[in-house]
């Protein structure tokens, strides 16, 4: 990976010739605790081990770069076990465990899901696109993925929320920003589609294509209005077709390999559970994908930006 991450760092140069406004960005990477390489969304991220906790400057600047770059792959790891998952997590805060144990789970505190009953909880992230805990007073604020069997086939797919916003018609970001989700778990929570990020202040959304009862168009006024259920999937397939549009050219699909470790801020991405995650083993291999949620401490707001 060290020669990966030489190669890497080549190109960035290069690009800094043609384009002098990069030499920051390069420089701030060759300066830190450990090494980035930006990806389509997010940036992986080399020569740090984290079976062992860093320094607490460190941990501060892993916190950063999870709302920096909203994605951070963390290559090489091996196998981190559900314990020290846990651990890792709460750097970030009090993990919140609302979801099903499978038997096979290593800890309360993580979803453990695979491509075989027997090893993991299935068909996960398979009911459209979705931020994790939609259905919470506040949305989980960060998610945390670490791949333990890896298939040939079977990626997480990604896409970022505040671009997408922004490539809305001016028509289509009018109508949103009347719009407030209505889960269908947890009696009905109810968040405004679109708000600002509590800590970057960035638009983004709150949703789950799969997990809505119906849309309030202004809630909490006089002209409130609940969608009956065809208005309902008629909005939810309006969503949807933004993350597909232009052959999903938003999208990073991200391929696991052996170790990868992920930790997202789940605020600002969208993600969804490939097909091939359900392919059966004999198809594509074992796949088990061990997760954690941090809670959410910022309930979803209009009075933000």
């Amino acid at each position: 990976m060290r020669e990966l991450w030489r190669g890497h760092r080549f190109l960035l140069q290069q690009l800094c010739d043609i384009l002098p406004f990069k030499r920051q960005l390069v420089f701030a990477m060759e300066c830190k605790n450990y090494k980035i390489c930006p990806l389509k969304l997010g940036a992986e991220v080399f020569d740090i081990n984290l079976q062992n906790d860093p320094p607490p400057n460190v941990i501060e600047e892993i916190k950063s770069d999870v709302h920096k770059f909203r994605l951070l792959v963390f290559r090489d790891q091996g196998l981190i076990s559900g314990p020290r998952q846990v651990e890792i997590s709460k750097w970030f805060g009090e993990l919140d465990s609302t979801f099903y144990r499978h038997p096979k789970s290593p800890d309360p505190d993580v979803f453990r899901v695979s491509n075989d009953e027997k090893e993991g909880c299935t068909n996960v992230g398979r009911t459209g696109w979705h931020i994790d805990g939609s259905f919470q007073p506040a949305p989980f604020a960060y998610s945390i993925y670490h791949i333990i069997e890896t298939p040939k086939k079977g990626d997480t797919v990604f896409a970022p929320l505040n671009e997408l916003i922004l490539q809305l018609t001016e028509e289509k970001r009018s109508r949103w920003e009347m719009l407030w989700m209505v889960s269908d778990r947890r009696s009905n929570r109810i968040h405004p589609l679109i708000y600002s990020h509590p800590v970057t202040g960035l638009k983004t959304l709150c949703f789950h294509l799969g997990m809505t009862e119906s849309f309030a168009w202004n809630y909490g006024s006089e002209n409130q209005r609940f969608t009956d259920w065809k208005e309902t999937s008629e909005i939810l397939q309006e969503i949807h077709e933004e993350f597909v549009k232009d052959g999903g050219s938003l999208q990073y699909s991200h391929h696991w390999l052996p170790g990868d470790f992920i930790i997202s801020d789940n605020l600002a991405v969208g993600h969804e559970a490939s097909p091939e995650t359900q392919f059966s083993p004999n198809k594509v291999g074992l796949r088990v994908m061990h997760r954690t949620t941090v809670k959410g401490t910022t309930p979803p707001q209009k009075n933000r930006g």
